[in-house]
């Protein structure tokens, strides 16, 4: 079964400038990514699909051939992970390669590692649609969550009778470090957010998705006081 990797780095981050190749303990954040996929695939099967010639540059000092520049148009901030997914599949197609299914690895995500896609790669099997990584999530609807009602009065997010957190059901948060796409289904469907999601269980500094300065000082905290050797 061939496996198309997809590791999507836009320019233009606004939160954290140039957050894609910015350096984390001595490393292009990317390159966290691209040194996963490198120990599970051969390199023609990874691709880094980006609208920056610098992030393509970065690309390329990992051992990557980055094949195209991603058109302006899916390159907004309005621009969604679904159009940059099927353009990749339809260059590919295009180019005489068929893939069975797309891994789509976000470079935000420095702490998801081999054993992680492995366990993904192992899931998968003939009825699966898409494979995602999640955590348990702290922030429980049945618990914390609240709501606002027309009477400006806050309301349980979602109902039930519990009296204490430990007795609510397990509520899922996907953290967006691996999607197991089957490309057939997304054709199908036309979108990933229709696929039927099965879970890959993830610990939370595995996954840990940079997006805010916060983020970046924390992951930063790992790797230099819990897991020295997570930069290698």
């Amino acid at each position: 079964m061939k496996t198309l990797v997809l590791i999507t780095a836009r320019g233009g981050s606004k939160g954290i400038p140039n957050k894609n190749i910015k350096p984390l303990a001595g490393k292009p954040l990317m390159h966290y990514s691209i040194e996963a996929a490198l120990e599970v695939f051969d390199v023609v099967d990874i691709c880094v699909s980006t609208d920056s010639a610098e992030i393509k540059s970065v690309a390329e000092q990992a051992g990557l051939v980055v094949p195209f520049i991603r058109p302006a148009e899916l390159a907004a901030d309005t621009s969604g992970s679904n159009e940059v997914i099927l353009h990749a599949i339809d260059f590919y197609e295009q180019s005489g390669k068929q893939y069975d299914r797309l891994l789509l690895l976000q470079p935000t995500s420095p702490f998801r590692k081999k054993e992680h896609i492995e366990a993904a790669l192992a899931m998968y099997n003939s009825h699966t649609e898409m494979i995602t990584g999640v955590t348990e999530t702290e922030a429980n609807p049945y618990n914390i969550l609240y709501e606002e009602d027309e009477n400006g009065l806050l309301q349980k997010s979602k109902k039930g009778a519990f009296t204490r957190r430990q007795d609510c059901p397990v509520v899922w948060q996907l953290n967006g470090a691996i999607y197991l796409i089957n490309i057939k289904a997304l054709k199908e469907k036309g979108n990933i957010a229709l696929l039927q999601k099965q879970k890959l269980v993830m610990d939370k500094i595995s996954s840990l998705d940079i997006d805010t300065p916060l983020d970046w000082m924390f992951a930063e905290f790992v790797l230099e006081r819990l897991t020295p050797d997570a930069g290698r």
